[in-house]
């Protein structure tokens, strides 16, 4: 495996192109990978920023704060505006989504379930120090570890989703996508996020899925698209090379960096 951080990416970038009330959809057959707004957003730029502060032992929030100073532009949130522009960043207790789309690189890294746990929390507590708002990172980078390793989907549904998350426990695709609505919290997206994992058939297909839920469409494809890797262990060569030519350099830099030091992981 390669390009482990682009399973991120690719869905974040895919999924933008249907954010917003005026393009979400429903309809799966309709969607385009990559249609002409796609673009990387936030997600992409925190899940590096996250994924380097680790590799180079940087501290998490200086990194955070720093690469979304670099790219003002990548449509955060507004709490996480106001973060950006204080010269004393401190944690805001938020439980929004932004703490499980960035955190995969703790999934990917971690040698063991407790570091797991711990890496997540490092990657969630700058800003979403709320207790849903750590459970959705700790969450999203168990279940990508737990799949690295072998975990088939029935384990993560009964020892992630139905102890993380039970309220969305038994329920299936079909069941939520007709009503499903815009969440931007933890709560209402790490787990069905890990629905669409669940229920796929390969990267694409789950991707597809995620967005076609018709909610925050980058933000699922962003966290679902990493779990899917884990467990495929594939994705299209041509999506991972449409989706680097839009990033900037150092997150190629950032990409290549990881992959040699999951190269490393993997012969220990």
């Amino acid at each position: 495996m390669k390009n482990y951080l682009m399973s991120e990416a690719i869905g974040d970038i895919a999924g933008s192109a249907y954010e917003g009330r005026s393009h979400r959809t429903k309809d799966y057959n309709a969607i385009k990978l990559f249609s002409s707004r796609a673009r990387y957003t936030d997600d992409t730029v925190l899940t590096f920023a996250c994924a380097e502060a680790f590799l180079k032992g940087l501290d998490m929030a200086t990194n955070l704060w720093k690469c979304g100073n670099e790219l003002p532009n990548a449509g955060y949130g507004s709490a996480f505006k106001l973060w950006l522009s204080s010269h004393d960043p401190q944690p805001y207790g938020s439980f929004g989504n932004g703490s499980a789309m960035r955190c995969s690189s703790a999934g990917w890294l971690a040698q063991s379930e407790e570091e797991c746990e711990e890496m997540a929390t490092a990657t969630a507590l700058p800003t979403h120090n709320h207790r849903e708002g750590v459970k959705g990172a700790v969450a999203t980078a168990l279940t990508i570890f737990h799949l690295k390793l072998g975990a088939n989907k029935q384990e993560v549904e009964e020892s992630i989703l139905r102890k993380f998350y039970p309220e969305w426990h038994g329920l299936s695709y079909e069941q939520i996508q007709p009503s499903f609505t815009f969440n931007s919290t933890c709560p209402g997206t790490v787990g069905p996020a890990i629905i669409c994992f669940l229920e796929s058939t390969d990267y694409v297909d789950c991707i597809k899925k995620a967005i076609a839920l018709g909610g925050d469409a980058d933000t699922l494809a962003a966290i679902a698209g990493p779990m899917a890797y884990a467990y495929y262990k594939e994705m299209p060569d041509s999506l991972v090379y449409e989706a680097l030519k839009k990033l900037p350099q150092w997150m190629v830099e950032v990409n290549s960096a990881f992959d040699k030091e999951m190269n490393t992981l993997f012969k220990r």
